[in-house]
């Protein structure tokens, strides 16, 4: 099966043409082209435009131009955006029924458009809403070869064809629909290397032959392309720089012989992700969404909240809501202060939100709150169960065997707090970040939603 990304934008590209955002301005125009896909050089694929049934979506949505290296195929004119057929006949009608070529089949449901192509090639092309109908038959269970997916849109669409088997290590994972709604093509790098998967240059042919992507550093994967083709950006470390990969003199960025060659272009690596991650922000940062973010596409999580339920506060209520609302369904929640019996439980992934609201419930159940009625010997045995808490936990977190990520307070930043409790939390958290930092390999900051990483 050969795969054709001929664009790899959203419905109008990216930069979208006379959008003022950040994000388009960052851009040259004509960066990304419209989304279009080419199977074989027989099969068109397109999202659906704003407001039309998906179910029609292959059969009218805009015609995408060709790569400008990638000769047509021959007798493809068919209806815009619909399934080429190469013996369709040519005018503006022809194939609007969606009629595929002989030995290929297309399936509509709930995961997207699935692909199965004439050697057996299995393609997924989920972009746009939902679009299952009937009841799904046998191949609904068959891992693909080729996922092509709107991962910008809903990264836990891809976590959930993990668990299901849908997506295998060996399966290419190739985001699409790309536009403002990521700020910055080094952002999508960054993501993308959470989510295991790769970006490709528009025109680039992914060959299910090539090398699937392992654990390891961002390297070449086997996507296609012509030397004197646009070169696409990368999306390891250098790529958030904003640096290139060339075909030809690595030290010049020299043009090389105009001939197809392997340069294929994927994110930082997933197998070799951080064990311990620690993010820490002030109220309303956005480090709860970052770590949310960093997860989205992984097939388990077990998300750990350490906070109060919430009673009958309502402001409390609607925060825990909306934690609640922009989960993945097929996340589990665990509603615990005990984290040194979850990090010592074995393996599996896991987000503690937070570390913040795990030490005051610690603080209210040793009574180690400021009290000018207990007196000075019973406070500092409180104070000292608190240390103790504190101390089990950063063990705990040295000695764990899951993958962690875990949220916590900045509370340096602030003012000195006015009450003796205040002060009494914020020195004690302060310490706990700090403890629990040394023994983290990732360590970030987050400020209105920017990443801020700390090295060691």
């Amino acid at each position: 099966m050969k795969v054709r990304v001929e664009g790899t934008g959203g419905p109008q590209g990216w930069p979208v043409p006379g959008c003022a955002c950040a994000s388009c301005g960052r851009l040259d125009p004509g960066h990304r082209r419209p989304a279009s896909v080419l199977v074989d050089d027989r099969v068109r694929l397109a999202p659906a435009e704003p407001g039309q049934a998906p179910e029609t979506a292959t059969a009218t949505a805009p015609d995408t131009p060709m790569a400008p290296e990638a000769p047509a195929a021959p007798n493809t004119a068919t209806a815009p955006g619909a399934p080429i057929t190469s013996d369709a006949p040519a005018g503006p009608h022809a194939g609007a029924e969606g009629r595929l070529p002989e030995g290929y089949r297309e399936l509509r449901t709930s995961d997207g458009c699935e692909i199965t192509t004439r050697d057996g090639g299995r393609l997924l092309y989920a972009v746009g809403p939902p679009s299952g109908r009937g009841e799904p038959d046998p191949p609904l269970d068959a891992p693909f070869d080729v996922v092509l997916i709107d991962l910008p849109d809903r990264p836990e669409r891809l976590g959930d064809l993990r668990r299901r088997g849908r997506v295998t290590p060996r399966t290419r994972i190739v985001a699409v629909h790309l536009c403002h709604r990521i700020p910055s093509e080094g952002e999508l790098a960054r993501r993308l290397g959470f989510w295991g998967a790769e970006t490709v240059p528009d025109g680039a042919v992914v060959d299910t032959a090539s090398t699937p992507i392992t654990g390891g550093p961002a390297h070449v994967t086997g996507v296609r392309h012509t030397a004197n083709a646009p070169s696409p950006t990368t999306t390891g470390s250098a790529g958030a720089a904003g640096d290139q990969t060339r075909a030809g003199d690595p030290a010049t960025g020299s043009p090389a012989p105009d001939v197809t060659v392997t340069n294929g272009v994927r994110a930082a690596q997933r197998g070799g992700r951080p064990r311990r991650t620690l993010l820490l922000g002030g109220s309303r940062s956005g480090k709860s969404e970052e770590a949310e973010l960093r997860l989205a596409a992984e097939p388990e999580v077990t998300y750990v909240a350490t906070g109060p339920s919430g009673g009958d506060d309502p402001d409390w209520l609607a925060r825990v809501r909306a934690h609640r609302d922009r989960r993945p369904a097929h996340w589990r929640t665990l509603e615990t202060t005990d984290l040194v019996a979850v990090l010592s439980g074995g393996r599996g992934t896991f987000l503690v939100d937070g570390i913040g609201t795990w030490l005051a419930a610690v603080f209210d159940e040793c009574g180690a709150w400021p009290d000018d009625a207990r007196p000075e010997d019973l406070r500092r045995l409180a104070l000292g169960r608190v240390e103790a808490r504190c101390a089990a936990l950063v063990d705990a977190w040295r000695g764990t065997r899951a993958r962690v990520v875990a949220v916590s307070d900045e509370t340096g930043l602030g003012v000195i707090p006015a009450t003796a409790a205040g002060r009494l939390f914020r020195d004690a958290l302060g310490r706990l970040n700090q403890a629990l930092a040394r023994e983290s390999e990732e360590v970030a900051l987050v400020v209105a939603g920017r990443i801020v990483p700390l090295p060691i």
